[in-house]
């Protein structure tokens, strides 16, 4: 693709030890991940907003990093972009053997646990079905991709309802560790209740980060309408008392 070969070439030019600008140049592996993180945030953020210009853009800030990285793998002799696209695409055919071979799987839970099955023997050097799940990975999503795994070799209930005396029961003993005043055991069992609140979501079909955002921006968003009307009022947020407070919360979230 004519478009995708000049994107290289530009990249190449940025990387030229001579021609090239000093700021890429600069830059390694390493120097680029949280540039890089932070493009993919910026993807998922432009989807969540439906801005789909916004995500075409975002989407080759994306690209331009993994052209990069790949350039500079080919510097220091490791690999080029075309291995890393080889590898994919062979990866591809070999985990959709329902489409590329004669497995016969018809629903896509059948087909994830098929792929986490091939994984495996691709991954021999791993000792885990949990292995994989990258430790720098938001805690919500990391949690849901946890039990997901564990999920494909069978480590999961049948249904959502014995999630909720898991969390009741987790609920219970987050209230003893706060009468124990032992803190460390207090983060603990909040974790497990957080993680069991993900469970949940992993069993209703709902993708707990995404939940968690959504919270986020409705709290922000009800928040912000509340200090404007305080404002507009003339007073400040830190004049008013908590039931003032939450009456004009209450009529904010009636009138969405």
């Amino acid at each position: 693709m004519k478009e995708f070969d000049r994107l290289k070439e530009i990249v190449d030019t940025l990387r030229h030890p001579e021609k090239g600008c000093p700021w890429d140049l600069k830059q390694t592996s390493k120097s680029l991940i949280s540039g890089m993180i932070e493009e993919v945030y910026e993807v998922a953020e432009s989807v969540d907003d439906s801005d789909y210009k916004g995500l075409k853009e975002e989407l080759g800030d994306c690209l331009l990093h993994i052209l990069l990285q790949a350039r500079i793998a080919t510097e220091e002799g490791r690999f080029s972009i075309a291995d890393v696209l080889e590898g994919i695409s062979d990866k591809l055919v070999r985990r959709h053997p329902h489409v590329f071979g004669q497995d016969q799987l018809t629903d896509a839970v059948a087909v994830k646990k098929r792929w986490e099955e091939i994984k495996m023997v691709e991954k021999k050097e791993r000792e885990s079905v949990l292995d994989g799940v990258p430790a720098a990975m938001p805690a919500l999503l990391q949690g849901q991709r946890l039990q997901e795994k564990a999920a494909s070799v069978g480590f999961d209930w049948d249904s959502y309802e014995p999630v909720f005396d898991k969390i009741a029961e987790e609920v219970e003993e987050v209230k003893e560790e706060i009468a124990n005043r032992d803190k460390d055991n207090l983060e603990a069992e909040i974790g497990d209740l957080l993680f069991s609140v993900v469970n949940l979501a992993r069993k209703l079909g709902v993708d707990s980060e995404d939940a968690m955002k959504r919270a986020n921006k409705k709290f922000s968003s009800r928040f912000r309408k509340v200090e404007k009307q305080v404002k507009e009022s003339g007073k400040r947020l830190n004049e008013q008392t908590l039931d003032e407070l939450d009456k004009i919360w209450d009529n904010i979230k009636k009138t969405e």
